[in-house]
């Protein structure tokens, strides 16, 4: 059986959602908990060691596009992903599925596996569920997601049931290869959910791989598209057929927004490139919406970004500076920006686990939603 890693210590009365940690081989993760997204083992404009200390303890890296560059030989050499970023926290690594799906021309589906060209080269490669979890081994993953069939929004229900089929059967021969690897494995296999968007093959793909002996899940194919009530309608319904006992994962989702939906269906763990993305373009979060740094208003503004942040930007720089800065395509207005979006949606999940602990969970997000949210001019 899976060692349990994950501790629920408080649940909302109202909601399901829920405080809790989750243990992991480079340290403890307090949920629910947002993560930076380092594609390439980086989170882009931003030092590992500036996220530590906006207090991450947990980012994400991605297997597809590492598999292709720097390369297998080149991360093996070094032991893993964690020596050669020099990240001392923890590490989760999607499958690559995603990307095969999204990014890749020429792609295969078959039982075996998955066909498909780089989008760097067009070189052939193939990933198979036990060389994913090889490459994830090789990895030093904490947290290690089993290659799934990613399907988008409006496909047939005869296409939906056969990529849950490959997914059941990928999943358990995933399983399968992380037994046979042993002790040289020392991080968390995930299973991933999939199902489309049709209740029956949700209910039936929640229920097997929650059954299944994974330490954590992660619900796939939402986000991926769909209307934002869809991905509400399906969230909610999908995440009551999931075991209380792992921690639940959703991928891509990184707006205020989204990450209360999610918290209030008690999910645990959730990511997204939008903030760092964001922040590159002189969009930064505020409780008061989304400041655009661009926009002329800012010319003369010497209020920060946020008030009472903690980041470099809204300590030392006015929006004017940051005006600036964004309208020269400076280098240094994409990396403050990085740290105060980062830095922002740490402290956004630190206040809703307040809000979840002292009760008012509801309450907190209706407020916080009403003025995000609120329209101006």
């Amino acid at each position: 059986m899976a060692e349990r890693i994950y501790t629920c210590t408080l649940r909302d009365t109202v909601t399901r959602a829920r405080l809790g940690y989750i243990d992991l081989p480079h340290g403890r993760v307090e949920t629910p908990a947002f993560m930076p997204v380092g594609t390439n083992a980086t989170v882009k404009g931003i030092y590992h060691d500036t996220i530590s200390a906006i207090g991450y303890r947990l980012i994400l890296a991605n297997t597809y596009h590492l598999y292709l560059r720097p390369g297998m030989e080149v991360i093996g050499q070094f032991g893993g992903l964690h020596r050669f970023c020099s990240w001392e926290g923890n590490i989760l690594t999607d499958s690559g599925g995603f990307q095969v799906f999204s990014l890749s021309g020429l792609r295969k589906v078959r039982d075996a596996g998955v066909t498909f060209q780089s989008h760097i080269d067009g070189s052939r490669h193939v990933f198979t569920p036990e060389k994913v979890v090889d490459i994830q081994a090789t990895f030093g993953s904490d947290i290690a997601m089993c290659l799934d069939v990613c399907t988008p929004p409006g496909i047939d229900y005869r296409n939906a049931r056969e990529a849950w089929r490959v997914t059941k059967l990928w999943a358990e021969r995933s399983l399968e290869e992380r037994k046979k690897l042993g002790e040289s494995f020392r991080g968390n296999l995930f299973g991933i959910v999939q199902g489309n968007f049709y209740q029956d093959l949700r209910k039936e793909s929640a229920l097997t791989i929650s059954e299944m002996d994974f330490p954590g899940i992660a619900i796939g194919g939402l986000s991926v598209g769909e209307e934002k009530s869809q991905f509400n309608d399906f969230l909610a319904y999908t995440s009551q057929f999931i075991t209380d006992e792992k921690p639940r994962y959703v991928m891509g989702i990184g707006s205020p927004d989204y990450i209360f939906e999610c918290v209030e269906n008690g999910i645990d763990l959730f990511d997204c490139v939008l903030a760092t993305r964001m922040a590159r373009n002189g969009a930064l979060f505020t409780d008061d919406g989304v400041v655009t740094l661009k926009k002329a208003v800012h010319k003369f503004d010497e209020r920060p970004v946020q008030e009472g942040c903690s980041c470099t930007c809204c300590r030392k720089y006015s929006r004017a500076y940051m005006h600036h800065l964004v309208k020269c395509n400076e280098m240094l207005g994409g990396m403050l920006a990085t740290e105060h979006n980062l830095t922002y949606l740490y402290n956004l999940l630190v206040r809703i686990r307040k809000s979840i602990a002292e009760g008012r969970f509801s309450e907190f997000k209706k407020e916080y939603m009403e003025r995000f949210y609120a329209p101006r001019a």
